[in-house]
């Protein structure tokens, strides 16, 4: 199991979804299988009621998108 930049997935692991170079969801990886990279496993969405912003410790989302393009991260990697 990798991730899109090859890295190497294991349950456990602190993720995010992307669609369309966008993050649309966090959390932690369980229930994915060795051996597939395709619709496996689930993210348990970790969501805190009210989290306090510090702007200088965030990013705008379209910031982190531009950042995904312009590492070519952005788009799915064919066949996948």
């Amino acid at each position: 199991m990798h991730y899109r930049n090859g890295r190497e997935a294991q349950n456990g692991d602190k993720i995010v979804k992307l669609q369309e170079g966008k993050i649309i969801a966090f959390g932690v990886l369980h229930s994915a299988v060795p051996g597939n990279d395709y619709c496996n496993g689930n993210i348990a969405v970790i969501q805190s009621s009210t989290e306090m912003a510090c702007m200088c410790d965030c990013l705008h989302v379209d910031d982190v998108a531009g950042i995904l393009a312009s590492n070519g991260l952005d788009i799915r990697p064919y066949g996948k």
